[in-house]
Formats: C-alpha cells, structure tokens, sequence
C-alpha cells in the first residue's frame, strides 16, 4: 500500500510552482495588451478656457493670465500634474477640418475639408473653392478607427461628429471605423443641452436635435452627464468583452448655444461676467467633471496603467466675452474661434496615463513626463501617427499622412526630427476671410487673399511678439519673401484648392 502523505510535499511543491507560474503568465498577458486609448475632445474649448496655465514667459516658466482666474478646472489640473502639456499645439481653425485632420493624419488643405460641415447643404461661401470637400468623409477613407478597429479594438465614438452632411457617408460614424456611435450624427451644434427638452427633440432647436439618448428625454440631465454616463457603460462593456478600447470621446459642449449647467452655476455668479459668459463656464467645468469621472471609472476598472488619455480642444475659443482691438476669449492671444491669429488656432493638449505606472509594460514604450511642459510644436495632425505607434498598428503602404510621432516629446524631450511648420488653409468666409496661415519656427505668415483687391500679408515673430502686436511685413521684406514661397510650397505639395473668382484661381501671388 502506498504512502500518500509522502506525495504531498512534492504534489504541494509543483501545485505552488504551477499556480505561482499561471499567475506570473496570466499577469504578463494583462501587461502586454494593447493599450486603451481615449481622445478626450472638447468643442471650441480655446487655450486659456482653463485655470491651468499653458502659456510661457520669455523664460521659458509658466504663467498665468486672468482667464486661468475665471475658470474652475480641478480634473484638467490634475491630469497635467501626472502628463505632459503642451504650450504651443495647433488645430485647424474651426471644427470639421479638425476633427476630420485627427482621424487622418492628413492636414486640411490635403483632405480638402476646409471648413465646417453645414447639415443641409454646401457653404463654400463666394469665392470658396467649387470642389471643396463639402461632403466629408467617405467610406473608403482610411481611418484612424478603422485601423485601430482591424487591430482588435472596440473603437467607440461618443458625442459630436461632424464628419459629413446629412444624408452622406460621413453622417454615421459607424460609417468610419466605430463600432459603437452614441449621439453622433452631422450636427455640430446641440439643439438643446437639457433632458427636460431631449437634447433638442421638444424644446430648443430642433434641427440640431442630438440623436439618441432617449432614456435620458424628459429627465433632469445635462447633456455631458448622459454623454459620460454612455461613455463609461461603453468602456465596461469593451472591458466585459475583453477588448482593448478606443474612445473617441467628443463633447457638444462647450459650443453654443451657451445653456448653463446649474451644478455649477453658483461658481461664477459674483463674478463681473455677463450672464451668457458665466453659462460658458459652467459648460467648461462640466466638461472638466466629465474628464474627472471617465478617469475614475478606467481606474475602478483596474485598466488605468495601460490606458493612455489625450486631452485637447478642436480650435481656438468662442467664449462670449467682449471684443476689443481683436483680443477676446484667448486673451492675451490676438483672435479666437475662426480667426487667423493664435487665438483661433492654438488649443489644450495634455497627454498622460490614467494610472501613471514608469514599470507598466504600456508606460515603458511610451514614457510620458510628469507634471512636464513641453514648448516645441505639436499639431492635430501629429494624433494619427502617435495612436497607430502606441497600438502598434500598421498605417496602409502609400498612405500619406502630415504628422509626426509625438513619442519623444511626450518623454519631454525635443523631435529633432519634425520640422516646426503648421499650415492652416481657409479658402471661405467666416469671421477671418479667405486666407492661409503658416508658422514655421518662430515667423509666422497671414496671406489674405486678392478677392476683392490686392492681397494682405501680416508676418510675426512669435518669439519676440507672441500676442501678433507688430505686423512685419514691410520692415521685413526679405523673410516675407522666404516665407511666402515655403507657404506657396507647402500648399502645392498638398494639391491644395485656392479661392475662386469667376473663371480665376486665386494663388499665392509674391510680394513685388
């Protein structure tokens, strides 16, 4: 007869082996899974809609303004404490170009989409270019979803879409790469932010009516609550179904109409605000709650280190605060939304990791510096390029794209590799007309387009005016020059489409 108690110790030893192992196998799995990507988007959020500080002094040091004062944004504070900000990141200068250059990686005067989406029909405006992009995009585009979404990923968009008019392809996000779409649709504006009017549906404007989201009609709800809400039950759901996620989380807010969100509506009533500018805050610190939770919800789900979080606007701000001699809601920025000074194109960008973890396997191929700053360049453009990096993703062979991996930076270091030039192309009428505008390192250069005369050049050194002050143009001719023709190169190399007046081209013409 067998011993069976000499078994155990050995039976003992190799179950321990053999737990100790699975466990040590099964954590590295968890470790090595893609990461979890959100794009947390703001609409018409501006850079200095924000009490955290994004511009520099000449030194180089942080500094705050009165509009850092006005608003209340703990979550963002946070998130830039543990990431990386960046100082001087670029968007197109109203909403669809943007949206449509992050999903792309291509610049607006390539994908030709140059300004806002209108629902109903085409706005090229006058002298808008006849074969502008008007109807956004299609189904064979590449995307950034779909590329993520043949990786394995749950590609969940939320919120704002803006890709298309109605009745196109680029109305439905499902059309794009999205495996789920809450509330997206061709609008680029809420017709309502209240449950108690169903977001559009019964009350405010209803052709803006938000789709969706019925559960919500009739209940005293903010539209950026139910949006987080869905948010978070998606990223459980992807979660429950063992798939890495891909959030493009895309707020109405903080675009007009300007409805205040009452839970914060008490934060701004002794200010010397006007009535529609504090309901613009309570947007802005509604939207900083939203970030607040969607983080604390990755975290409760135990995937905040391997989550990475991208936080930015889509152009510059349209707060409704008074204009004077061109300074408004970017203050001290010259310009805001649509403009073609900084204010309208310089926006928040933070990057960091849910759970900052320097040891997590996701965290060692991407190091984010911590409570960082970074003043060298970035773009929207740059957005497509770093996510198919970090999902270590194959872009298709031929595909161009005009961005630039964002990996060193976000480490805190400089790109030597990346070149210092933003192109924004805006061949319409808006509150800026007809024009391009192109930084390259420190100058940059406004060319107006001859429309209805000769046309206008504006030039600046950002370095030493960084507020657009002093127009250059004619005490210096020669960098006007070499700044023109880099423009007139880098529109050309994108086929880019110019304004149009009867039969004529409007192109680049060089100063005489």
């Amino acid at each position: 007869m067998k011993n069976n108690n000499l078994l155990k110790p050995k039976f003992l030893a190799f179950t321990l082996f053999f737990l100790l192992s699975f466990t040590s196998f099964s954590a590295q799995a968890i470790d090595q899974n893609p990461p979890n990507i959100i794009i947390f988007l703001v609409d018409d959020m501006g850079l200095m809609d924000t009490s955290v500080p994004f511009l520099t002094d000449a030194s180089g040091n942080l500094k705050s303004y009165p509009l850092n004062d006005f608003y209340r944004t703990p979550e963002m504070e946070k998130l830039a404490s543990q990431g990386i900000r960046f100082t001087n990141f670029y968007a197109h200068s109203v909403c669809s170009p943007t949206r449509t250059s992050i999903i792309t990686g291509q610049n607006s005067a390539r994908h030709r989409v140059t300004t806002w989406i209108k629902s109903e029909e085409d706005n090229r405006t006058e002298y808008g270019p006849t074969d502008w992009n008007w109807k956004g995009i299609t189904k064979e585009w590449v995307t950034l979803p779909k590329i993520l979404q043949q990786a394995g990923y749950k590609t969940i968009h939320v919120g704002k879409a803006h890709f298309g008019p109605f009745q196109s392809e680029g109305e439905n996000p499902l059309h794009l790469g999205f495996d789920v779409n809450i509330a997206g649709s061709s609008i680029g504006q809420p017709g309502s932010y209240l449950g108690t009017e169903a977001f559009g549906h019964t009350g405010g404007n209803k052709k803006r009516a938000v789709p969706g989201l019925e559960k919500y009609h009739s209940k005293d709800i903010f539209l950026t609550e139910a949006l987080t809400l869905e948010a978070n039950l998606a990223i459980s759901k992807a979660k429950e179904e063992g798939k890495p996620f891909f959030l493009n989380m895309a707020h109405y807010a903080v675009h007009a109409p300007f409805y205040s969100d009452l839970r914060f509506a008490k934060n701004y009533v002794d200010s010397d605000k006007s009535e529609k500018a504090q309901a613009y805050a309570t947007l802005i610190e509604g939207i900083d709650k939203s970030l607040g939770d969607i983080v604390q919800h990755v975290k409760d789900l135990g995937l905040g280190e391997n989550t990475l979080i991208l936080f930015l606007g889509d152009n510059g701000s349209d707060a409704p605060l008074p204009i004077e001699n061109d300074y408004s809601s970017s203050a001290p920025l010259k310009g805001k939304k649509g403009n073609h000074w900084e204010g309208g194109m310089r926006v928040p960008f933070i990057a960091s990791w849910v759970t900052p973890n320097k040891d997590a396997a996701s965290q060692e191929k991407l190091p984010i510096a911590q409570n960082a700053v970074q003043q060298q360049i970035g773009t929207v453009l740059d957005i497509f390029s770093t996510l198919c990096h970090v999902a270590e993703t194959n872009v298709p062979e031929n595909y161009v794209t005009d961005g630039f991996d964002l990996k060193e930076q976000l480490s805190g270091q400089k790109n030597n590799q990346r070149n210092e030039v933003f192109l924004n192309h805006f061949p319409h009428s808006h509150r800026s007309n007809y024009f391009s505008s192109m930084v390259d390192g420190n100058w940059k250069i406004v060319y107006h387009y001859q429309v209805e005369e000769e046309p206008l050049y504006e030039l600046f050194n950002l370095a030493e005016d960084p507020f657009e002050t002093h127009n250059l143009s004619k005490e210096n001719p020669e960098q006007l020059q070499q700044m023109v023709t880099t423009l007139s190169s880098e529109l050309k190399s994108k086929n880019a489409l110019y304004p149009e007046k009867g039969q004529h081209t409007l192109e680049v013409i060089a100063p005489q």
